[in-house]
């Protein structure tokens, strides 16, 4: 049986104006600007998965997460058959590769930079400017994703009922549950656990604000002012790029 955790985020400091609902807000409403962007992310995710694992969701987990996040984004039902049927071989397609790049940012900051390419050397080499442009510099395989764990993460708004919430993430096979500091609540999963246990809190009232299968810091470094500045420029730049599915980091940005 899971352990359960109430905890504080340890070494955090909360000051005026920032906290981690304020940055998961923030980050909501960066990806909702980018939402033509997020669809041809998603048709790649629906498609490599496909290939890899077959065009059944109920039986392929990862294709069930890809297809489960289109559909939260309101992508049409014809357009998430197309490319499951790219990636099953029944529609031609493009032949899409997996490929992380690792680095530092702003004051060594980790970086993680997942992407799906049709062209190895192009995309590293875009990655690799982005990064000396603006002041970090791309690691080697393993340099930081040890910094990161593999899980679903569910955000829920200062407010929200603990003991209620923990109740039922127990109940629907969660890791963890933990109390932030501003009074946020953090549901944590196995990454192919995720959708069950969304659907379950759903059910039981409970709707989160923000959810995703992610790479999660193990521990966060706090950039503020202009050092903040320089970091999301670099952010910025990193998901920008056409190539590029989602980028993760330790840095939590005070600007």
């Amino acid at each position: 049986m899971p352990v359960f955790q109430r905890h504080n985020r340890i070494g955090k400091v909360i000051v005026a104006g920032h906290s981690k609902w304020a940055n998961i807000k923030h980050k909501k409403a960066a990806t909702d600007a980018k939402r033509g962007k997020i669809f041809t992310r998603l048709i790649k995710e629906i498609t490599v998965a496909a290939r890899m694992g077959g065009g059944d969701a109920g039986s392929n987990p990862r294709l069930r997460l890809a297809v489960d996040k289109a559909f939260d984004q309101n992508m049409p039902k014809d357009t998430v058959e197309r490319a499951i049927k790219r990636g099953s071989g029944d529609l031609e397609g493009v032949n899409y590769e997996e490929v992380r790049y690792e680095g530092y940012g702003i004051n060594g900051a980790a970086i993680m930079v997942d992407c799906l390419t049709d062209n190895k050397t192009r995309t590293v080499a875009d990655v690799r400017h982005a990064f000396t442009k603006h002041g970090g510099n791309l690691g080697t395989d393993g340099s930081v994703a040890f910094q990161f764990a593999h899980c679903g993460q569910l955000m829920f708004p200062p407010g929200t009922d603990e003991n209620r919430l923990m109740e039922s993430a127990l109940e629907s096979g969660a890791d963890d549950v933990i109390s932030n500091e501003d009074g946020s609540l953090e549901v944590v999963t196995p990454p192919y656990e995720f959708s069950a246990v969304k659907a379950a809190l759903e059910q039981a009232g409970f709707k989160p604000e923000f959810a995703e299968v992610t790479m999660k810091p193990q521990n966060e470094t706090e950039l503020m002012g202009e050092d903040g500045v320089r970091m999301q420029k670099l952010l910025d730049a990193l998901e920008n790029l056409d190539d590029v599915q989602a980028v993760y980091t330790t840095a939590i940005l005070t600007i």
